[in-house]
């Protein structure tokens, strides 16, 4: 079930559309985004790298800016402890990079996400310490290791910790310096950056105590960027400056791997998007993480030789086609037992899915999320017992959820949003249970809610409006893409297209009486069935035939420009049909 709303939010659209050369409609969709006032609309719309905070503002980071140039000069080793996800491979890549262009001894170690799971552990202290390491610099990890940090300390280590993630209730771990903007006390302005930004600023400040050039410091954002896009970080403030700053490098990039990785997806360089980032890029740097081994990933980042390069990003392209199948697959097999248990109304779904890859586990918890608009928990065998995955909805606190069925649980984590755990077989039936009785959840609570900035006639839609919303970008989470609203809909002709039959092009009347070419990408055939069962099969076959017909609708859409053969047309869109 889906419920339509319209942002109510006020403000003088006109003038804002005067003081900045825009329509009120962009003015109109820039205020439903949170951004209010001239010197804010400004930032939004023309933000540049020079009005990215000082990382001199965030606690702890010229202390270890210090530490680190000292142990530099010093001759120490330095390791870099990263994570297997995209943000922990940029963050690790970034600051490796930099401690070496600096004239460090630094090398690298990343968890294995099954043997090892997330963060520094303490075999990988261990190791660090019998391999003569000194310092340890964690990235996109190391907040919640204390004692972790502890036994580094003890084996006469130094710690410096960088991350992004919330702090623990126990607070921050006693390393020699920890650099996340989001402890209390921390007076950095913005507390919205992921992992490798994080280390993107400390990498400025020590090129800038070194005397190197900011430009060379700047020529990290386009890891930066990849990084916060793949992380889904909020794409507000200082993070849109830095996505927008990257995207533009990206766009001609230098680095081998990342040109190879880029060819090896068939993308254009210079049509690269934040979409790109999220849905292409990222999860093929994300793919090596979850079926093989994270530093494939790293390697392509650092690899110099062009054909070595392209043997990597093919083999990290072919591996996330390998992980889409699988989650496929595995998605098939959680609604296959969800509809045939009837579970489909349980207030939370728990799905126990024994031979599916645990890397995965999330991923298919989020479709489950999404297709039934339910909190969602999917679980697996593991080396050690069953592991899970959950991803939640907006009226769902799952981190509470889990914490009222702890008494069935080993471990547990997470936030409102998601989370993970693990626990023994034997109590798999009993935390399903237990999870369902303790939901606190309703009706209600279970419609999907789509926002819409307003309701606008197809007459309204040119190509200068395209442009201005073109120039929002980058759009994701926290400024997410334009989309509008037109009720009473007719359809002229309807055809179904593309290699894999999953795409609609329709020509579409709106009741003004203004004609606009429209195409949806989805599932046609149910779409049509959808259809046949609510008009009747005639009216559907009349539509495809271009015939006329009584098929009526609602829409939510986004408008563009198709370029085709040299040739420029409006269309729209669409994302959603009430019908």
């Amino acid at each position: 079930m889906e419920e339509w709303r319209i942002y109510g939010k006020k403000a003088d659209f006109n003038a804002i559309a005067r003081e900045f050369g825009i329509s009120p409609v962009t003015a109109r969709v820039i205020r439903n985004r949170d951004v209010c006032g001239a010197e804010e609309i400004r930032t939004y719309l023309y933000g540049t790298k020079e009005q990215l905070y000082s990382p001199f503002l965030m606690k702890d980071l010229e202390k270890a800016c210090d530490i680190l140039l000292e142990k530099i000069r010093e001759g120490k080793k330095i390791r870099v402890a990263g994570d297997y996800d995209c943000d922990g491979v940029n963050a690790t890549y970034i600051l490796l990079t930099a401690l070496k262009r600096l004239g460090g001894e630094a090398d690298f170690v990343i968890p294995d996400r099954i043997h090892d799971g997330y963060g520094i552990n303490e075999e990988i202290v261990k190791k660090a310490a019998a391999e003569g390491v000194d310092t340890l610099l964690t990235c996109d990890n190391g907040i919640a290791a204390s004692d972790q940090i502890r036994l580094a300390g003890q084996l006469g280590m130094t710690v410096i910790v960088t991350d992004h993630h919330d702090i623990p209730e126990q607070g921050v771990p006693q390393a020699a310096a920890v650099v996340n903007p989001k402890q209390q006390d921390c007076p950095y302005p913005f507390k919205g950056l992921c992992g490798a930004a994080v280390a993107f600023k400390l990498v400025q400040a020590m090129y800038e105590k070194r005397g190197i050039p900011a430009e060379e410091a700047f020529a990290y954002l386009e890891f930066a960027a990849l990084a916060t896009v793949a992380d889904v970080m909020e794409l507000k403030g200082e993070n849109r400056i830095l996505t927008r700053e990257g995207l533009k490098r990206l766009r001609r990039t230098e680095n081998t791997g990342l040109d190879a990785l880029i060819q090896a997806c068939k993308l254009r360089k210079e049509t690269l998007a934040s979409y790109h980032l999220g849905f292409v890029i990222g999860p093929c740097l994300n793919a090596s993480g979850r079926l093989e081994t994270a530093a494939l990933s790293l390697e392509l980042l650092l690899c110099e030789d062009e054909e070595r390069a392209q043997g990597i990003a093919e083999n990290l392209r072919q591996l996330n086609e390998a992980r889409k199948d699988m989650t496929v697959k595995g998605t098939e097999q959680a609604v296959e037992l969800i509809e045939s248990g009837h579970m489909e109304n349980d207030p939370v779904l728990v799905v126990y899915l024994p031979d599916c890859h645990e890397s995965i586990a999330g991923i298919i918890a989020g479709r489950l999320k999404e297709k039934y608009h339910r909190p969602s928990i999917v679980l697996t065998d593991s080396l050690e017992g069953v592991k899970g995955s959950g991803r939640s909805i907006e009226a769902y606190h799952m981190f509470h959820g889990l914490q009222r069925s702890a008494r069935w649980l080993d471990k547990f984590g997470g936030h409102p949003m998601a989370a993970g755990l693990s626990l023994r077989k034997e109590h798999v039936a009993f935390f399903r249970e237990s999870l369902i009785a303790q939901a606190g959840l309703d009706e209600k609570d279970f419609v999907k809610r789509i926002w819409l900035d307003l309701e606008l006639p197809f007459a309204w839609v040119s190509e200068r409006l395209v442009e201005e919303l073109q120039a929002l970008e980058p759009f994701g989470n926290g400024n997410a893409r334009p989309l509008f609203g037109c009720r009473q809909v007719s359809v002229q002709r309807g055809r179904v297209i593309g290699r894999n039959a999953n795409v609609l092009r329709l020509s579409l009347t709106d009741a003004q009486g203004t004609s606009m070419e429209g195409v949806w990408f989805g599932d046609t055939e149910e779409r049509i069935h959808t259809w046949s069962e609510k008009y009747g099969r005639a009216q559907v076959e009349n539509m495809l035939r271009g015939y006329e017909n009584d098929i009526r609708f609602t829409i939510a859409y986004y408008p563009t420009v198709n370029e085709y053969a040299g040739r420029r047309t409006l269309q729209i869109t669409i994302q959603n049909f009430i019908a």
